[in-house]
């Protein structure tokens, strides 16, 4: 059975005005990987969940969270 991981990447980025485009260049991945994180089809490595709390100045564990807790 695999970690599922929910966020509220989406949430955040509309509510920041962000499209996927200009989210993916602000933290130098592809306009795909932030599709399939705010999916939930990917999960982002520690590092790249880091670049993701700065980019909205909050911590990880509000945007991301296992399921189920």
């Amino acid at each position: 059975m695999g970690i599922k991981v929910e966020n509220r990447l989406r949430e955040l980025r509309k509510k920041k005005g962000s499209t996927q485009e200009q989210l993916a260049t602000e933290l130098g991945v592809t306009r795909q990987t932030v599709i399939s994180i705010e999916r939930g089809e990917y999960i982002p490595t520690t590092g790249l969940s880091l670049r993701i709390a700065k980019y909205f100045n909050t911590q990880v564990e509000k945007i991301f969270w296992l399921a189920g807790n």
